[in-house]
């Protein structure tokens, strides 16, 4: 199936390298080439489109300007020059965020992302406005909705969950597994002496963590995770510094 995407940046040798690279990808069809963010919007209003690859630094009407505005929100991929924008793109809930130079393979990734998205949202049938819930029957399992039926698993074989919008993604040591639940129901549902935030996408099992930096939590079976600096505090304050070794004891 082809997705429909337009491009939009006012930099004509980045905007042309941006096409170059998404002509490669066969599942996308680019429907416009857009010079600017008012010109985006036009499209927008009146025709239907799955991905929106877009800078964010322009004139008039910038990036972020454009998602806000937009009415049938369309997949709002980033990229741009600008890292320190990064984390309001994600409180945008745009799909990926790419910092200039864009690689193919880095788009391509991103894409990817953005396609798994679109084609999970169709697999999955809603009737009426219920979701899929977790229901902890017992300390040891849960059970949720994908769909295949519904499938029993353990905490403790949950490593870290990853947001994919509505949707979220469970890993386990060899499969993953994903439901329509979104990371913040399932952050009021899991037990909060197992799982914890650490990233506006990402919720960790904290025993699978095995090394713990500044800015990611490595996890057991080699999962790498990104972990905010506030994020980091609480956990540290939570689970980590009670269990230190101290090299003095009182």
């Amino acid at each position: 199936m082809l997705y429909k995407c337009i491009i939009v940046d006012d930099n004509e040798i980045e905007r042309d390298a941006l096409e170059m690279h998404l002509k490669k990808i066969s599942s996308l069809q680019i429907i416009k080439v857009c010079t600017s963010g008012v010109e985006a919007a036009e499209v927008l209003s009146t025709t239907e489109i799955d991905i929106v690859f877009s800078d964010i630094d322009m004139p008039e009407l910038s990036g972020m300007a454009l998602l806000k505005i937009t009415k049938n929100k369309p997949l709002f991929i980033f990229i741009t020059s600008h890292s320190e924008y990064a984390v309001e793109s994600y409180d945008l809930d745009a799909i990926d965020f790419i910092v200039k130079p864009a690689t193919f393979e880095r788009i391509l990734k991103a894409a990817n992302k953005a396609i798994e998205y679109l084609e999970l949202k169709k697999q999955i049938s809603v009737e009426g406005n219920e979701q899929a819930e977790i229901r902890k029957e017992n300390e040891d399992f849960f059970y949720f909705r994908e769909t295949k039926g519904i499938t029993k698993l353990k905490y403790s074989d949950v490593i870290y969950i990853e947001s994919m919008g509505d949707f979220s993604k469970l890993f386990t040591s060899n499969d993953k597994h994903v439901i329509l639940v979104s990371l913040k129901n399932l952050e009021k549902q899991l037990p909060e002496d197992i799982f914890t935030r650490v990233h506006k996408q990402y919720i960790i099992n904290i025993n699978h963590i095995a090394t713990l930096t500044n800015h990611e939590v490595h996890l057991d079976f080699n999962f790498i995770v990104p972990i905010s600096a506030s994020n980091r505090q609480e956990l540290m304050e939570k689970s980590i510094e009670k269990k230190i070794l101290s090299r003095f004891i009182k």
